[in-house]
C-alpha cells in the first residue's frame, strides 16, 4: 500500500551553515562594528542564543537569521521567537528554540485535518512523524495538498513516499 510520512525536522548541518553565515555577515556589517554580538548554536538542544547590546540590533540579527535560513532552505516557522529577550548586564540575551520533530498536539491537528478531508486514507502518529497510508497515490497527494493549505504554524516535510 502506498504511504508517506509527514515530519517537521530541520537538518542540523544546514542550520549550522545558516548560523555561521549570520555570524560572518554580522561581523562584516558597519553598524555592528565595536559592539558585542554573540550568536551560538546548541546542536544538542537545537537552540540558537543571541547576545547583543540593544533591542534594535536584536531585531536586525533576527532578520538576518531568518533571511539566511530561508536561503539555506529552512522554513522561517522553524524558529520559535515567542520568548522575550532579557537583560543580562550590559547585553540583551535571547534564546530561540528550533523546531525539530512534531509535537504531539501538532500531530493530532494534522491527523484531524486528514480525517476531515474525507479521503480514504489512514493516518497514525509514530513518535515525531505522522504516517499516512492509502490505496491510491492520488489520495496521498490530496492529503499533501490539504496539509499545505492548512496554514499550520510549523514547517512540514513530506518524506519516505512509497508506492
Amino acid at each position: 500500500m502506498p504511504s508517506f510520512d509527514i515530519a517537521s525536522k530541520v537538518d542540523l548541518q544546514t542550520l549550522d551553515n545558516a548560523v555561521n553565515t549570520v555570524k560572518k555577515e554580522i561581523s562584516n556589517r558597519f553598524d555592528f562594528k565595536n559592539s558585542p554580538v554573540e550568536i551560538n548554536l546548541d546542536k544538542k538542544d537545537f537552540l540558537v542564543t543571541f547576545e547583543v547590546e540593544s533591542d534594535m540590533k536584536m531585531k536586525q540579527v533576527i532578520d538576518v537569521l531568518i533571511s539566511r535560513s530561508m536561503k539555506q532552505g529552512i522554513d522561517a516557522n522553524a524558529f520559535d521567537f515567542s520568548k522575550d529577550a532579557h537583560q543580562s548586564g550590559k547585553v540583551l540575551k535571547k534564546e530561540v528554540p528550533v523546531t525539530n520533530g512534531l509535537k504531539q498536539d501538532d500531530a493530532k491537528k494534522i491527523v484531524k485535518i486528514i480525517k476531515d478531508s474525507g479521503l480514504k486514507v489512514q493516518a497514525q502518529i509514530m513518535d515525531d512523524i505522522v504516517r499516512v497510508t492509502g490505496k491510491k497515490i492520488d489520495d496521498l497527494q490530496s492529503v499533501i495538498a490539504a496539509c499545505k493549505q492548512a496554514n499550520l504554524s510549523i514547517p512540514l516535510q513530506f518524506t519516505n513516499m512509497k508506492s
